[in-house]
């Protein structure tokens, strides 16, 4: 099983792995992971919220960038890189004589994790912090997927809870916190870079013996039904997650709220079949229209559109309509649309019919399946 905490053994991928590797692994991934293929498949869908919140980190060059110096630590709110670099230095001159600086420049700490533990006490932090992000998945048709489309979505959205503020702890409970004297803050470390850490005793709270808001049972949110009009643009294939800002989780003590990714699902078209951004339709032509060609009417996702088959065409035989795929999600050419001729025979077989037939026949002139050895 891929290391939750490494984002690129999640992915199944090198740390050197390009953009296009990181996404290719992931639409694999998600493919084979999705809730909607797995349906009752907690391990599944856990696994797929991996995927998707790895990919999320890999697929933006500032998030990866961090993560690759810090580590999944340097993600968390409020994380602030050039603080951190410059604590580890203070701190490293603070223990001179350690044998110089160890891995990732640090002397005597292992990894940020040690600096973490100092700068944030390893408890959680008080003052604003944002919401948590939250996932919708949501299923469109082929041709939505092709010209974007604007919906409506039911999501339960976790909002503040109004009684308790977010704390989840119950209004008026507990007492003033002997340690930080209700501040919910001690500072610590001395020199250039000193940090308030919140209080080990009250975690950051400012008061003590607490008890969970009878509203919320401490959780500190509570779900709310909220229907939203949503934008999916053009080019969006199953796996693909839009971002829609500030509709996640509430923020707690004033922070701004996470954000909502949906996640799209496309049906399968009876007759479209789409391969990357080109798209695939199967048209019917007569035997006369293949033989002596013709211009034919064909739907396209645009309208219809009048094509011209080359005489003596054969079935299956491919006719390219330039710029009528898929639009590219983050710009690009436009994929095409192929038109696949498959020549009908006609169903009547009347003594006219037959007649034109064995006319048609002696056209050949040989056995067609002659040279077919295996």
């Amino acid at each position: 099983m891929a290391d939750k905490e490494d984002l690129y053994a999640v992915l199944g991928v090198k740390r050197g792995a390009s953009p296009e590797e990181i996404k290719k692994a992931y639409r694999k991934l998600a493919r084979r992971h999705h809730p909607d293929v797995n349906p009752g498949n907690k391990q599944a869908e856990e696994r797929f919220k991996e995927i998707s919140q790895a990919h999320d980190v890999l697929s933006d060059p500032e998030k990866r960038k961090i993560y690759d110096e810090f580590g999944k630590q340097g993600l968390q709110a409020g994380f602030d890189a050039a603080k951190a670099r410059a604590y580890g230095e203070w701190k490293e001159r603070q223990h001179a004589g350690a044998e110089g600086f160890g891995r990732g420049g640090f002397g005597r700490y292992e990894n940020f994790e040690d600096i973490f533990g100092d700068v944030f006490g390893g408890a959680a932090r008080r003052g604003a912090q944002p919401g948590h992000d939250v996932e919708a998945s949501l299923e469109i048709s082929l041709l939505d997927a092709i010209r974007g489309v604007s919906t409506q979505i039911s999501i339960d959205r976790p909002e503040t809870c109004d009684r308790c503020g977010g704390s989840g702890h119950e209004p008026g409970s507990g007492t003033v916190c002997p340690e930080c004297h209700g501040s919910g803050q001690v500072q610590m470390g001395r020199g250039p870079v000193a940090f308030g850490r919140a209080c080990p005793r009250c975690g950051g709270a400012g008061r003590v013996d607490l008890r969970a808001c009878t509203a919320c049972n401490g959780r500190g949110e509570i779900a709310r039904q909220e229907r939203l009009n949503v934008h999916i643009p053009a080019g969006v294939d199953s796996g693909s997650r839009v971002r829609v800002a500030g509709k996640g989780g509430a923020g707690h003590e004033g922070g701004p709220p996470g954000d909502l990714y949906i996640v799209v699902r496309v049906r399968p078209h009876p007759v479209l079949e789409r391969r990357g951004n080109d798209l695939y339709l199967d048209v019917p032509v007569t035997v006369g229209e293949a033989a002596l060609g013709g211009t034919i009417t064909v739907p396209t996702p645009d309208g219809e559109r009048r094509v011209k088959v080359p005489p003596g065409s054969q079935s299956g035989k491919l006719l390219r309509i330039r710029g009528h795929g898929v639009p590219a999600l983050k710009g690009g050419e436009r994929g095409n649309l192929y038109i696949r001729l498959m020549i009908q025979v006609p169903v009547d077989s009347g003594e006219q019919v037959q007649e034109a037939i064995r006319a048609m026949e002696s056209a050949y002139g040989k056995d067609l399946r002659s040279d077919l050895h295996l």
